[in-house]
C-alpha cells in the first residue's frame, strides 16, 4: 500500500466541498478570505473524538475572534454528523467525507499504528489554511486530548 503525500507548509490546500451534518454543500474556496482550521477526525461519537470536538467548540469563540473558522471532517455521513452535534452541543462545522477522497488529498488517510498494528485509516491530522488558501500549519498524528490547547499555543493565542 503506497503512503499518502503529506501536505507541508507553503503548500496550496486541496479544496474539499462536502456536506455538512445539514446535508448543505460546504467548500474551502467558499471560506477564502478567512483563516480556516481544518482537522480530520475517525468518528463522530467515539471519546477521543468527542473530546477533540468539545475541546474546538469550547475555544470556537476566541477563536472566531482571532479569524479562524474550524471545519471537522470525518467518514461518517451527515445524519450521524448531525446526532454527533445534537448529543455534544457541538458548534463548529461538521463535514462528511465517506469516500475519504478529501482525507486523501490531504494526506489524512493512509497507514497508521493501532494497537501495534499496521491499519488503513483516516489518521488524526490538523491543519491551518490562511486567507489565500495555502496551508500555515500541518500536523499528522496529533492526540485528541491536549491538541486544541496545544494548537492555540502553536497560533499565540494563549500569550500571557
Amino acid at each position: 500500500m503506497s503512503e499518502t503525500p503529506r501536505l507541508s507548509v507553503g503548500d496550496a490546500a486541496p479544496d474539499l466541498t462536502l456536506a455538512d451534518d445539514t446535508g448543505a454543500t460546504v467548500s474551502l474556496a467558499g471560506l477564502r478570505g478567512r483563516k480556516v482550521v481544518v482537522y480530520f477526525y475517525p468518528a463522530a461519537m467515539t471519546p477521543g473524538c468527542t473530546k477533540q470536538a468539545c475541546d474546538f467548540t469550547e475555544s470556537l469563540e476566541s477563536l472566531r475572534a482571532a479569524g479562524y473558522e474550524v471545519v471537522g471532517v470525518s467518514p461518517d455521513s451527515p445524519a450521524t454528523l448531525a446526532k454527533f452535534r445534537e448529543k455534544e452541543g457541538l458548534g463548529i462545522t461538521l463535514l462528511s467525507d465517506p469516500d475519504k477522497q478529501a482525507m486523501q488529498a490531504w494526506g489524512a488517510f493512509g497507514e497508521k499504528k493501532m494497537y501495534g498494528k499496521v491499519v488503513q485509516g483516516v489518521i488524526r491530522s490538523t491543519f491551518v489554511v490562511d486567507e489565500e488558501g495555502t496551508i500555515t500549519l500541518a500536523q499528522y498524528a496529533v492526540k485528541a486530548t491536549g491538541h486544541v490547547a496545544k494548537l492555540r499555543r502553536d497560533l499565540g493565542l494563549d500569550a500571557a
